[in-house]
């Protein structure tokens, strides 16, 4: 959402730079000097006038509480719908190089055509839980699939409120800003668990 200060300068820009480009009409009658202030100060009238109609501190407190919403209730990931199916299927995380890999002298390190699968250099040592925190059902089982998990769990929201659920549950809780995370595993449904299992990622999206 675009900041309200910026959208007030640029209104006063274009308000001011309106009927730059005219056409040479003649002179009629006598002609005298333009006195034209200075843009900065016109804007800072502007703004002093803003503070004093308290304006200005109607927008700043608007602001802020967008922001602070947008933290608290991030927007939802579009797509994910509560688990209908139980669904496992797997990811090979494998690329190729469409180019060599050369170092500072030009020697090549990695011929084009190398295919690489990161889980060989490094590999998932947490299991990803995807939930929808409006969803009281899906909360219940994250709580429970953390507890009794045998291996380090990161939950991770596609809906609801991260913050409020982080002190609740008294430790981090992750939200997939944008559906970022969601697009790469393919996720549709959920709740859904991302791991590893040798050489390829496993999605299992589970019906509580």
């Amino acid at each position: 959402m675009p900041n309200r200060f910026a959208l007030a300068i640029v209104l006063l820009l274009s308000a001011l730079t309106v009927g730059l480009h005219a056409e040479d009409l003649g002179t009629i009658g006598p002609t005298y000097d333009i006195a034209e202030r200075d843009l900065i100060e016109v804007i800072t009238d502007q703004f002093r006038r803003m503070e004093k109609t308290g304006e200005l501190a109607g927008m700043q407190e608007d602001y802020k509480r967008k922001v602070i919403g947008g933290i608290e209730r991030p927007r939802p990931v579009p797509g994910i719908r509560p688990t209908e199916t139980a669904h496992t299927f797997f990811i090979d995380p494998t690329w190729t190089l469409d180019r060599n890999v050369v170092d500072g002298k030009g020697n090549v390190l990695y011929p084009a055509g190398t295919r690489i699968n990161p889980l060989d250099y490094e590999r998932l040592i947490q299991a990803l839980l995807f939930f929808d925190g409006r969803d009281k059902k899906q909360i219940a089982f994250a709580r429970r699939f953390i507890a009794e998990s045998k291996m380090r769990v990161k939950p991770i929201l596609v809906g609801g409120e991260p913050m409020k659920l982080m002190r609740q549950w008294k430790r981090e809780v992750f939200f997939d800003q944008g559906g970022a995370l969601s697009r790469r595993f393919s996720i549709t449904q959920a709740p859904a668990v991302v791991s590893q299992q040798r050489r390829q990622l496993r999605v299992d999206e589970i019906r509580p």
